[in-house]
């Protein structure tokens, strides 16, 4: 009979090969999507075969609306989405966690970003987003980004200022602010190091979250245009014929959704343990 202390304990290394192999999907899928346009047996713009023409050999996949190959467009289509979601991910996530640390270190600021933050999550994500693309000139990716960027802040503040406020009123961060260290100092020696597997899983969740604010613009006619090749904007155009070639639609919401689900995952799996700020020091 194995008891709680002869049980076998995973090591370091037991963990790190099983964040590796949780990581490994995602990994592989952003590759995939970033050579894409090596590995497309076709231009995304020349018709091989009928609209909404079955799998065959010229086309893998089958052709789309425009009897273009949709394994082609599939290939050319991540990369671009890949690049806008984790553009957005990278500014929420690092915008968030200067304003919520500095939220929980400076008591007065912090009760100012809160109340903006509350404001600023009132507005529909989705409605602003259309508000922002339909009245900037000449319309496409970046003004969807810049939307998504800001209306994201606001959400990833507060989740950032609610971990860091137990962290700042510890007795470590007090000494060292006693002791003389400067506002960046405790910020980033101090209360950052203990914020680590928050802000990783705040940043697969913004990325997340990217890719489907940037997929529903797509859907709604926002962002990017045909004939660029973008998966959202594959579901819309060929929506109307997915009983003729199931494929043109389905391929692009399979790589939507594997896309959003083992990033997350790869996430989750390279956070550090949380830890109490206790155990920290």
């Amino acid at each position: 009979m194995t008891t709680a202390a002869t049980a076998p304990r995973r090591g370091p290394a037991t963990g790190r090969r099983r964040a590796a192999l949780r990581a490994a999907p995602a990994l592989v899928l952003v590759l995939l999507a970033l050579s894409g346009p090596l590995l497309a047996p076709h231009t995304i713009d020349r018709p091989v075969t009928a609209p909404y023409a079955t799998a065959d050999a010229a086309a893998a996949l089958g052709g789309d609306q425009l009897g273009r190959d949709v394994l082609s467009r599939l290939l050319h289509g991540g990369a671009p989405l890949i690049a806008t979601a984790l553009a957005v991910a990278v500014l929420v996530t690092g915008a968030a966690t200067v304003l919520g640390i500095l939220a929980a270190l400076r008591p007065r600021l912090g009760r100012l970003v809160e109340r903006t933050a509350d404001l600023a999550i009132l507005l529909p994500a989705v409605l602003g987003i259309m508000l922002v693309a339909l009245a900037w000139p000449g319309g496409g990716r970046l003004p969807v980004a810049a939307a998504a960027t800001v209306l994201g802040v606001p959400y990833a503040v507060r989740v950032v200022a609610a971990a860091a406020a137990p962290i700042a009123a510890t007795g470590y961060v007090e000494a060292a602010a006693a002791g003389g260290e400067r506002l960046w100092q405790l910020a980033a020696r101090e209360v950052l190091p203990n914020l680590r597997a928050t802000v990783l899983a705040l940043f697969g969740l913004r990325f997340v979250e990217g890719v489907y604010v940037v997929s529903v613009a797509a859907f709604l006619q926002l962002g990017p245009q045909p004939p660029e090749a973008d998966w959202a904007l594959m579901i819309r155009e060929n929506a109307p014929g997915i009983m003729l070639n199931p494929w043109a639609v389905a391929a692009p919401c399979l790589a939507i959704g594997l896309l959003a689900v083992s990033v997350n995952l790869a996430a989750d799996a390279l956070a550090p343990s949380r830890t109490t700020p206790e155990t920290a020091l």
